[in-house]
């Protein structure tokens, strides 16, 4: 008897492992989903928290109503959390362009789950309260239970999706899921009611999650070809953001998390844009800095110049810089710039990495993406340029995409007010780039002396740039924008005027 009950026990508390483990990763599921498909992760990942807390407040109460075959109600509702935590993004992947709603379809499969999630533990504590002493019972549902919590926010990021992606990796909990409910029906049969009904109900759910896990890839091929209506060449998933290129005819464009970062039709105007007017007036331009920049393209257009010695490319992203070392598609549209001998790749967190840097730069380029969350808005911050600046040899330049005076001028004037606050030269430019419209970047010299307009070098084939700065330099009044603030790191206020501005479009 007494192995039996220890057996009935510890089935249990594993269940209530594999609930808080699979719960917590649907939930990171549906806010990375939600951060890929719609942008701004910050606040995607706050309204999924909150969501997904208040419905688990929610199923715990009406826990308190299931009084009757708890046993049997408990594994119901484990293949549930299985099948509709398991399918949810492949559900979400589907559907976000096809309907109008996505965010209600979205935040409704985490009120489910959460929900669901929510019964359980309650339910679970009311079957073992005759068995188990109230104290022991709290203690060990709830280590079991912030243990599996623990255990999810390590793997999700580390080894899940890196490894299966988003989609596979909530199908396989899924699998996880109802592999617990489909061995509390063997091993508990004799606690159970219409055993061999739960068993079809559990196996047959299993086998609909595993078909679906084998055909996901042509799964997300199929709802990212509806998504981006090109032709998907490659696509993968690393610990930062999801890739994908796509073609259409002779144009190729790399999209990050459903951001279009370039086309290959275009993409000459913004890199030469980028690097040609800092490149021609630094006084020197031996060793070069390039920050974000992964695809190579802006180190493509540096090693046009005989003079550079050395380029160093900072960008977090190790999946990214290797795609553009080896993809021959990319290494033909970068002129295979990563693999050059004098550049050194570092994938590091730009922020971190200059803090620590002890190597002056004659010329930065910092080309990270736009700032629509707080990670990359503190790219643009004050106390970014400040350090930055201590890495600059005496006449540095320094140039910094910072996104479009047209559709967002708050955001571009922004981030050129910060500037100034640390460089005692900063002047503003844009081009226009089809693909994205009016572009702008912000130009700054660490020296007085340094004149914006002096072409110091240049090189003879360039598609897009003359070397008439000045030409690049006048705004009109719609590019306008005053009363802005400083983005300083405490506040942040770069990242609510992207998302004010760019969230009208």
């Amino acid at each position: 008897m007494g192995k039996r009950f220890l057996k009935f026990e510890f089935l249990l508390l594993l269940a209530v492992f594999t609930i808080a483990t699979c719960g917590l990763v649907y939930e990171l599921v549906a806010g990375t989903l939600a951060s890929y498909l719609l942008g701004d992760s910050v606040k995607q990942f706050s309204f999924i928290i909150g969501v997904y807390l208040f419905s688990m407040g929610v199923g715990s109460y009406f826990s308190k109503f299931l009084q009757r075959n708890m046993l049997n109600t408990f594994i119901e509702i484990e293949i549930l959390v299985g099948l509709i935590g398991g399918l949810s993004s492949v559900i979400l992947f589907l559907l976000f362009e096809s309907v109008h709603y996505f965010q209600f379809i979205l935040y409704f499969l985490v009120f489910i789950t959460g929900c669901l999630v929510g019964l359980e533990i309650p339910l679970l504590m009311n079957i073992l309260k005759d068995r188990v002493k109230f104290r022991d019972l709290v203690s060990n549902v709830f280590t079991f239970d912030y243990i599996g919590a623990l255990l999810a926010s390590i793997l999700f990021p580390l080894v899940l999706v890196p490894q299966l992606g988003v989609m596979r990796t909530s199908l396989f909990f899924g699998m996880i899921n109802v592999s617990i409910a489909i061995v509390l029906c063997f091993l508990l049969k004799s606690e159970l009611k219409k055993v061999y009904l739960l068993k079809a109900k559990a196996i047959g759910s299993f086998v609909l999650l595993l078909v679906v896990f084998i055909f996901s890839d042509s799964i997300l091929s199929f709802s990212e070809g509806k998504l981006y209506g090109e032709n998907i060449v490659y696509s993968s998933s690393t610990p930062y953001q999801r890739i994908v290129l796509t073609h259409n005819k002779s144009d190729y464009r790399l999209y990050l998390n459903n951001n279009l970062q370039f086309s290959s039709a275009d993409e000459y105007r913004y890199h030469e844009a980028l690097v040609h007017p800092v490149m021609a007036m630094a006084p020197k331009a031996e060793n070069v800095l390039v920050l974000g920049g992964g695809d190579g393209l802006a180190v493509r257009e540096i090693l046009k110049y005989k003079e550079v010695k050395t380029i160093t490319l900072v960008d977090l992203d190790e999946g990214m810089t290797k795609l553009f070392k080896t993809n021959t598609i990319l290494t033909d549209l970068n002129k295979q710039s990563l693999v050059n001998p004098k550049v050194k790749v570092l994938n590091q967190d730009a922020y971190i990495w200059a803090k620590d840097c002890i190597q002056k730069f004659d010329v930065v380029i910092v080309d990270f993406p736009d700032p629509s969350n707080y990670s990359l808005g503190k790219l643009y911050s004050l106390n970014f340029y400040k350090t930055l600046h201590q890495v600059l040899s005496k006449d540095a330049v320094v140039v910094v995409q910072t996104t479009s005076p047209y559709f967002a001028p708050k955001s571009f004037w922004c981030i050129n007010k910060t500037m100034m606050e640390v460089f005692p030269q900063v002047d503003a430019y844009h081009a226009y780039v089809p693909s994205f419209g009016e572009w702008g970047f912000t130009i700054a010299a660490k020296s007085f002396a340094t004149n914006f307009n002096t072409v110091n070098r240049e090189v003879k084939g360039l598609r897009f740039y003359n070397y008439q700065f000045e030409k690049l330099n006048y705004f009109s009044k719609d590019m306008i924008s005053k009363d802005i603030e400083i983005n300083r790191l405490d506040n942040q206020v770069l990242v609510r005027y992207f998302d004010e501005e760019w969230g009208k479009l």
